[in-house]
This record gives C-alpha cells, structure tokens and sequence, in this order.
C-alpha cells in the first residue's frame, strides 16, 4: 500500500497527540505468509504513530525480521517484538509423497501453540496497565490464544484475514453446509485440500473468534466488493465493524538496491526466462523434482514460451492483458491518498483510537 512513511504525513494531528495511549498488539499465526502479512500491517499502524508489538514465538519472530518482504528496515525496526514462551514440539522433516502436497510438517508447531494462551494473557495485562485501550488484531487461527482480551476491560480484539475474500467466502460458505449466493461463480472446494488434523485446529478457533470486535480484510472492495458484501451480512458478520485495507504490500520496494534475482534477470531478453513456484512448503518427491527438471531441459524453454506465446497473441491474451492492466490500476487507485483502501484504514485507525 503506497510507501509507508506517508501515512504520518496525511492523519489528523490530533491523533499522534494521543497515541501513546493506544498500544496495538499483533498475534500473526506462525506459518510464512502470515508471518509477513501481519507484519506489513505492523509497519503501516506503526506509521500512524502507534506503538505496535508483533507477539510470538522466538523462532518465529526471528524468522518473520529475516524473511520480511518489501519494508524498510527502518520501520521494521520501530516494532517491539515480544518473544513468548513455547512448549518444545517436534519437526519432522516435509512428506514429499503427501497426496494433497499440503506442508503437514508444520502442523506440530501450529498445535505447540494452543498453550499460547496463559502467556499471551499474562502479556495483554501488564500492557493494558499502562495503556488507555489495548488492541489486539490476530489472526483468526490465532483466536484460541487470545481470547482472554474479552476479559479485559480496556482491551478488545480484531481478525486480520490474510487470504482473499473469495477464499474467505468458499471457506465459510464451505462451514455452514450453503451453497455461496453468488451467480455463475463455481467457486473450489476449499476443504479438500485441508487435512482432517488442521481441520479439527481452525474449529477450535470458532467460539473464541466470536469474542472480536471486528475485521480487517488485506484486499479492497473495488476488486472483491461482492464477496465483501456476503462476508458483512448479519448472518455472517453480526455487527461487527469490518475494513477491507488491503493490498497492504508496499506498491515501491523501500531498497533502491536489486535483489542480487533483479539483477540476474535484467542481464536476460524478454520472453527468455520460466519462473515456477510451489510456494515456500510444499515438498515434491524425488520423481516429481527430476520429471519437472527433465521436462525443463528438453524443452530448451522455448516449447514452454512458445505454448504461452500462443496465447498471449490471442484474443484471450488480449483479453488477459487487459484485465490485468484494468487490476493493476484499480490496486494502485484503492492504495493512494484518498483511495477506498487508504480511507479504509484511517476509519480503522480512528476507530480504535476514539
């Protein structure tokens, strides 16, 4: 969302003369994209003047400093990162013949914290004695841990939901046995690719994720206005306060120096280089990696390009083209001063800080 440092520049003034009364605590589930995701959130609630504390294990505070992506080292460095004590659990290493490819491996480490719970409480109480409110924005698999900000009378919580709310949708929908009620979309079935143990995690979420005041969404409504909409619906929803204040990735990466991957591919032509990604998890067998590998290097890349070349110089490539330019405008238009998503997220700010 535009470059950080210009939220302080654009906010009622009135509101850094009272922020040190607000502390805002940031409890991100410990998997990889979450990690980042909240604490690209820390770093734009930082600049509006508010001290942030991003709370988790060590191991996964460290990893989330190591592995931020797009941020400035200087605001990153303005976050108060608060280890919590975790249990021992064990980490086998990744199944690459798991049939769904889901990265089980991790799922000790996501049970380990279930007994957040005292720790994280134990936390928001000494904090909550200094501070005018505590805000608590955690992720929605993290509402078992932080439930206890309901018994805090200066305290109260928010979900950040990291995946889209297409997907948020499908998985909610998916929940309560309905068919979504939206028109010609054939949305997947996003519980296939869950295995049955994390299933019986993100249930234990439910009761306490009903304790939140609200939710915050990292997309915007000129892109997903009428998933949004199903989301906010009173039988849904409540009649909790929600804010879309997303692409929250900084639109201008803060280093002027190229990742060293930057460099390599501006010494390459147009068209010359495949770029393949599993995702930071997933594990292929052995079998899988060396029939990729081959099919790479027998096609010299150009068969590959050329299959996509076809389509890019079709009518459907036309297409493609410019839906993605009509996306990439419509992002940047949401994320400016005065854009729906930056208005989103100072009606977030003033809210927490009435």
């Amino acid at each position: 969302m535009g470059s950080i440092s210009n939220h302080k520049n654009h906010h009622d003034t009135n509101l850094m003369d009272k922020s040190d009364q607000v502390v805002v605590l940031m409890v991100p589930f410990q998997a990889q994209g979450h990690l980042n995701q909240l604490l690209q959130l820390s770093c734009l609630v930082s600049s509006y003047g508010l001290p942030v504390h991003y709370v988790g294990s060590a191991i996964h505070n460290r990893q989330a400093k190591a592995r931020a992506n797009g941020l400035n080292a200087n605001d990153v460095a303005k976050i108060h990162f608060h280890d919590i004590p975790t249990p021992p659990f064990d980490s086998p290493p990744p199944n690459p013949n798991s049939s769904n490819k889901f990265p089980e491996q991790l799922q000790p480490a996501w049970e380990a914290m279930l007994n957040l719970r005292k720790p994280i409480a134990c936390y928001l109480q000494e904090t909550s004695k200094n501070a005018r409110r505590v805000i608590v924005v955690h992720d929605p698999m993290m509402a078992l841990a932080v439930q206890d900000v309901n018994t805090i009378p200066n305290a109260e919580s928010y979900a950040f939901n990291c995946i889209s709310a297409f997907s948020q949708v499908s998985l909610v929908w998916e929940s309560l046995g309905k068919q979504v009620p939206i028109e010609h979309q054939k949305l997947p079935i996003f519980m296939e690719c869950i295995p049955e143990k994390l299933l019986e995690f993100v249930a234990l979420q439910s009761e306490p994720s009903s304790y939140r005041a609200g939710d915050l969404y990292n997309t915007c409504r000129l892109i997903e206005a009428p998933y949004l909409d199903l989301l906010e619906k009173e039988e849904i929803n409540g009649n909790r306060k929600s804010w879309a204040i997303g692409p929250i990735l900084p639109a201008k990466l803060s280093s002027e120096r190229q990742h060293k991957c930057l460099e390599w591919l501006d010494k390459h032509g147009p068209k010359s280089v495949i770029y393949v990604s599993f995702g930071t998890t997933t594990s292929l067998s052995d079998k899988e990696i060396k029939e990729l590998a081959s099919g790479l290097e027998q096609s010299k890349v150009k068969f590959i390009w050329n299959a996509v070349e076809r389509l890019m110089v079709s009518e459907e490539g036309d297409e493609i083209r410019k839906r993605a330019e009509e996306l990439a405008a419509t992002v940047r238009q949401a994320t400016q001063e005065g854009g729906a998503s930056r208005l989103e997220l100072d009606s977030f700010i003033d809210h927490i800080t009435r």
